[in-house]
């Protein structure tokens, strides 16, 4: 019985998380169909199934929308190394756990997300924050993978490099027009990064 409250916390954090996630995703829907400046508080709403009292209980911009979205890449990110296990060297498993990740997103979805972010300088800062994040979400799921508190600096190095090659893998991507697919430019960052180690 002691374990009860736990469990139903355990299970309103899941909802809410499920909530978040859900108004994240149709909001960047509209945010590509529709824009990010035509796209009103009241359609995302609409779209999530929730009324506009419930919307501002979780959201107060669509700023903060395309941010959350941001937060839900870094715990996809972090489940996706955890799935891949400790099955070779840390760097190689983020760059496999990275490379599946990007490959769930179409080229389309991808451009227009990349668009979206830059297209206000507000969003472009924070974007460049959320890597931060990001990098701290890789950490954890690497010392979860090899606990040993003797490999903690290796583990973060490996974060940070991880991070700082999907952040050059994306601006080479979007500099020469998304000619080919993202997981190639990724590929081409972590070889690149092994190369030099």
């Amino acid at each position: 019985m002691v374990n009860e409250p736990q469990k139903i916390e355990g299970l309103r954090q899941r909802k809410r998380r499920e909530t978040l996630r859900r108004i994240a995703d149709r909001a960047l829907d509209l945010f590509i169909a529709d824009g990010y400046e035509a796209t009103t508080l009241d359609a995302v709403a609409a779209a999530a199934g929730i009324s506009r009292r419930t919307f501002f209980y979780y959201f107060k911009s669509k700023e903060e929308i395309l941010l959350a979205w941001q937060n839900g890449f870094g715990e996809l990110f972090r489940e996706a190394i955890l799935r891949e296990g400790a099955n070779g060297p840390p760097i190689d498993v983020v760059r496999d756990a990275l490379t599946k990740l990007i490959s769930r997103y179409t080229t389309d979805e991808m451009i227009a997300i990349d668009r979206l972010m830059r297209s206000h300088p507000t969003l472009m800062a924070r974007k460049q924050a959320k890597y931060v994040e990001q990098e701290g979400a890789v950490f954890e799921a690497l010392c979860a993978l090899w606990p040993d508190p003797n490999r903690r600096v290796g583990l973060r190095l490996v974060a940070m490099a991880s991070l700082g090659a999907l952040r050059l893998a994306i601006e080479a991507w979007s500099a020469q027009g998304s000619v080919r697919a993202p997981a190639c430019y990724l590929e081409e960052a972590f070889a690149a990064l092994k190369t030099e180690i």
